[in-house]
């Protein structure tokens, strides 16, 4: 009988653990895969090859030009370059650009009220993550994902790419532009000692330190108060650039002493390696903003303090 009880509660052990491991893997899923408002906000290449007959599908390859584009790219994927969605104002690079100009963009791209939007691109994602910023901006981004891997994984996987060109039926956009999102350096200097305001800086650690200030930046250092999590520790490496499980970005948001329903606000040197850090903060569900402005504003602006 003792042998009978210590064989089922060896069968039990293995059953919890069993179940347990399928629970955490979808949980991981769960997190990846359908975070914020029922909607997909990082998709899985299984999941888009899946649905690229979708007709409410819209997937945009962002690139600074087209010639990686027009190399191969996802069947059906239309190019979106970078510079449609940036403006330099004041001198500053890469601003938000006013909001019918952003909708024409979008619409001409066949971006309407009822598409799901998949991005990916090129620098292992960066760009695409600029525009699921200025989709969740104008109002989109609970129907706006990334996808994860891009097409360096796409491919690696052996996918379909084409080269063919799909011309887009323009479609209609309502945008409802979230202005709360983006903050500017009066705002930022008015709250950059609270306790529950977390700036990240997303730029590499050298330009945080000071040591390579970057172009355009007039004092080399970062906002005082501010934290290094560069965009780049967030993938998995630069030739699988998927993110990391949800767990290991938000242990890297904990050892920065970020803790949950803390607000981030993620900055760089001119707003797009920022769009990243605001995208991954979205993902795991903190508060946020975004300073399009960034270091380059803040170094410019000579009463707020530097920190090497």
């Amino acid at each position: 009988m003792r042998e009978l009880r210590t064989a089922a509660l060896l069968v039990l052990v293995a059953v919890v653990i069993t179940v347990g491991a399928v629970l955490m893997m979808r949980s991981r899923s769960r997190v990846h895969e359908t975070a914020g408002a029922g909607q997909s906000l990082l998709v899985t290449t299984d999941w888009l090859a899946a649905r690229l007959d979708d007709p409410s599908l819209v997937v945009l390859h962002v690139g600074r030009d087209s010639s990686r584009y027009l190399e191969s790219h996802v069947p059906g994927a239309r190019f979106l370059p970078i510079s449609t969605i940036v403006v330099e104002r004041d001198g500053l690079p890469n601003e938000i650009p006013d909001t019918d100009d952003l909708v024409s963009v979008f619409e001409a791209h066949g971006v309407g009220d009822n598409s799901q939007v998949v991005l990916y691109g090129d620098y292992r994602g960066l760009w695409a993550a600029r525009v699921f910023f200025t989709l969740d901006y104008l109002g989109l981004g609970d129907r706006t994902a990334l996808l994860d891997g891009g097409l360096e994984v796409w491919r690696s996987e052996g996918r379909a790419v084409s080269r063919e060109h799909p011309a887009a039926v323009r479609a209609s956009f309502t945008a409802r532009p979230r202005t709360e999102l983006v903050v500017d350096a009066a705002w930022i200097e008015q709250r950059r000692d609270r306790s529950t305001i977390a700036l990240v800086d997303a730029r590499p650690e050298e330009q945080y330190r000071g040591d390579d200030p970057g172009s355009g930046i007039a004092r080399a250092g970062h906002i005082p108060g501010a934290v290094s999590l560069f965009w780049e520790t967030a993938l998995e490496s630069n030739d699988r650039p998927v993110l990391r499980d949800a767990e290991a970005l938000r242990a890297m948001f904990r050892a920065q002493g970020i803790e949950p329903g803390d607000t981030v606000v993620t900055y760089c040197r001119s707003g797009v390696q920022a769009s990243h850090a605001y995208f991954v903060a979205r993902l795991l569900g903190y508060p946020l903003k975004l300073y399009d402005g960034s270091f380059i504003d803040w170094s410019n602006h000579t009463t707020y303090p530097v920190e090497p």
